[in-house]
């Protein structure tokens, strides 16, 4: 096995002891290696991780009261299964067992197995045995991921998806690959993900892995309310993003395709990899830690590495319904409030622990996500810890029954002072930190960035009767700093940085930094703080958020009740909040330069203080703004008002315009252009001249459909700004920015 190279931060100090007295001598110091052997567990002497916990049960089982301590040596423990650790491996009388790094030392904790052998083939490609109860959905070469071959998209009226299966065979090339039924086609519609692997063909006719298929369609009456109108055969449906793991769409360096009949990984190497020095590794345990009713236990500045995630591999596959959970199981109870789902498999999972603190770790290319509390988890900490390079999610917290039993009730959990980015690399429907059901959580101080869906999501329950009322309340979403979540590549829709669901008094979002939600979207979507649904008696205070696709804060739902903004620093608009009995107050809206205070909020934001991107002058938002014709009430100042959830229209006509007049000659930087609604505005130029009739205008091109925004470099002197159709259509924009 060769060794991994993963960078964590080496463990700080043993945890303070809590409320009961803790004996007066030092902390017992345990010691691991990655080939330890033997029962001594000394310095000079270390024993595997197996061994040393039951050094530690032995100890604990004979009575010690005070700290304990397991140091691990540096290197990389390449497990079979997962470290178990329960009640009976827990601190006693107030005492904590702390498993962390030897002083300076860097142990990966790993589920990968590395994949050697390999030989040169065709076309520059390389081949190599998988090891024996490995099935490679990942591959990891020389630390960097490798993508499964994919191809194009296919649109709908090609691969058009019935209950049943798919057309398209022929005109997508599937028909014609040798092993069809080892490839999977990737589907996203909305919020939702779906993978299902091929089962046949049948001349034009795809049929797929079942159950997958079956909880990817309608009529299953196990999802949540209206859901049935973003499965694979809903009108929402635009098409498959891409068919993967077939060879012959093995065509870009840094691919791979897995054939699970020969049992061989196919890669095409990127520039300056030599795969006969290369190190490959393939995920192939799923959990890496499991405690289960653990207390008062630390894992503190250890990595956790190529952990798998087994189920998208079998015919369940992966029927996303939200936030990375999946539908399971050929049958199962009717229920529209998301009771059933199952949550994706993760690196560390925590059961029914008290007091379990996971600090200074670092959690990397995982195939599934970095740590679930679960199962009544309470007063449990995950901490200055970094999560990258992961399949689904990074944190997962809480449980899907609205009024669980006591003991199963999540209370009081933190996750704080993390650092994420770019999770759900494969699964895009997850979110970076998701909690069900949840009393007295804190998300605070996290960085996130770089996210295929929605940042941090907490609450469940889409107001169904059984889910109106729950244990939610007193959760705290405080001081995090989300940049790049629902990036518009991935194609994932209705979100936002910060999402709830149901009613949870005494809830608070304040203090936040949200830069870029669905930024660029190709539709008018994506939302800084989402309070969808039944989300209710939530405050929502002091927050910073800029450039989001759509709405800074939503509260559509009139069930959605007595939820308040205020005092929060954006530079756009929303509409005035439906649940009944919200309000917003006291904002500062439409701005173009974010004041000292919000500054101030913004840097503070986050695992560190961090920049802020700072908004800039908007020329246009003091001119004078006309259109060749206007549509009803759609008016021409609608487009330079700073506000980019009302529209100015124009009627259809051959060259219709909008203009702004600066009221003087002004340098011009770059003109932003924020597409309205419809997306009616495409196939345009824009114009920048000193005079009204545009004589000797700096013009500039755009193909296509203006995004929200488009941004187009001018670097022109002028007076006069014109949005102007090459053709005949309407002109209609949420909004144009003129920067200096």
């Amino acid at each position: 096995m060769r060794r991994l190279s993963v960078a964590v931060a080496v463990a700080g100090a043993v945890v303070a002891a809590l409320a009961a007295p803790v004996s007066a001598a030092g902390p017992k110091v345990y010691h691991a290696a990655p080939h330890g052997t033997g029962p001594a567990c000394s310095a000079h002497r270390p024993c595997s991780l197996t061994a040393a916990r039951d050094k530690v049960r032995g100890a604990l089982a004979g009575g010690m009261d005070r700290d304990v301590v397991v140091r691990l040596a540096g290197g990389v423990y390449t497990l079979d299964a997962p470290l178990t650790l329960g009640a009976a491996d827990s601190g006693r009388g107030g005492a904590t067992v702390t498993w962390t790094a030897e002083p300076g030392a860097r142990p990966v904790l790993s589920g990968g197995r590395a994949v050697t052998g390999w030989q040169p083939a065709a076309n520059g490609r390389w081949t190599a045995k998988a090891p024996d109860g490995v099935t490679p959905r990942q591959l990891f070469v020389n630390g960097e991921r490798a993508v499964r071959a994919r191809g194009d998209a296919c649109e709908a009226k090609v691969c058009d998806a019935t209950k049943t299966g798919m057309t398209g065979a022929k005109a997508s090339g599937v028909a014609s690959w040798a092993k069809p039924t080892a490839a999977e086609a990737v589907i996203r519609v909305r919020w939702r993900n779906y993978h299902c692997r091929i089962a046949g063909v049948n001349g034009d006719t795809l049929t797929f892995a079942q159950p997958c298929w079956t909880n990817s369609a309608s009529g299953t009456n196990r999802t949540g309310p209206f859901w049935d109108s973003t499965t694979v055969d809903s009108a929402k449906y635009d098409g498959v993003s891409y068919f993967e793991n077939a060879p012959e769409l093995l065509d870009r360096p840094g691919e791979f395709a897995w054939d699970p009949d020969a049992r061989t990984v196919t890669y095409l190497p990127r520039p300056g990899e030599d795969m006969r020095h290369a190190a490959a590794v393939a995920p192939a345990a799923e959990r890496l830690v499991a405690l289960d009713g653990a207390h008062d236990v630390r894992l503190s500045g250890l990595a956790f590495a190529h952990a798998a995630y087994r189920q998208p591999d079998t015919d369940e596959g992966y029927a996303g319904t939200q936030a990375g959970l999946t539908l399971t199981g050929a049958t199962g109870p009717a229920d529209h409030a998301g009771r059933y789902y199952t949550k994706p498999s993760a690196a560390v999972t925590v059961r029914g622990g008290r007091n379990v603190r996971i600090d200074r770790a670092a959690f990397t290319r995982l195939g599934g996500a970095g740590v679930i509390l679960e199962a009544g988890t309470r007063d449990s900490t995950v901490t200055r810890s970094t999560f990258h390079d992961l399949s689904s999610g990074a944190v997962y917290v809480g449980d899907l029954e609205p009024m669980p039993e006591p003991e199963l009730r999540g209370e009081r959990n933190t996750v704080s002072y993390n650092t994420i980015h770019e999770t759900g690399v494969e699964y895009t429907d997850s979110v970076a930190v998701w909690a069900g059901y949840e009393a007295g959580l804190k998300v605070e101080h996290n960085t996130l960035d770089r996210l295929p869906y929605s940042g941090i999501s907490v609450g469940w329950g889409w107001n169904q009767p059984e889910a109106q009322k729950s244990v939610l309340r007193d959760n705290k979403i405080t001081a995090n700093r989300i940049t790049n979540a629902m990036l518009v590549e991935h194609d994932q829709h209705d979100g936002g940085a910060i999402y709830t669901q149901g009613a949870q008094p005494g809830t608070v979002i304040s203090g936040n930094y949200i830069n870029r939600s669905a930024y660029g979207n190709n539709e008018r979507d994506g939302n800084g703080v989402y309070l969808d649904e039944q989300s209710s008696h939530i405050v929502v205070e002091r927050n910073v958020i800029t450039r989001v696709g759509y709405k800074w804060v939503s509260n559509w739902a009139d069930y959605g009740v007595q939820n308040t903004a205020r005092g929060n620093w954006t530079d756009t608009e929303a509409p005035a909040l439906s649940g009944t009995g919200s309000t917003m107050t006291g904002n500062h809206a439409r701005l173009d330069r974010l004041p000292a205070e919000a500054l101030a909020v913004a840097g503070a934001a986050g695992a560190a203080p961090g920049p802020v991107e700072q908004l800039r002058p908007d020329l246009a938002r003091s001119g004078t703004a006309s259109q060749s014709s206007t549509d009803g009430a759609a008016g021409a100042a609608l487009g330079n008002d700073g506000n980019t959830v009302t529209d100015t229209r124009t009627l259809a006509e051959p060259g219709a315009w909008w203009q702004v007049d600066l009221g003087g000659s002004r340098s011009i930087g770059q003109v932003e252009i924020w597409n309205a609604a419809s997306m009616a505005t495409a196939g345009f130029e824009v114009q920048i001249a000193e005079n009204a009739d545009y004589t000797g205008a700096t013009t500039v091109r755009v193909t296509g459909a203006a995004l929200r925004p488009t941004l187009v470099d001018t670097r022109a002197t002028g007076r006069y700004v014109r949005i102007k159709l090459a053709g005949t259509g309407r002109v209609a924009l949420a909004g144009v920015a003129v920067h200096p």
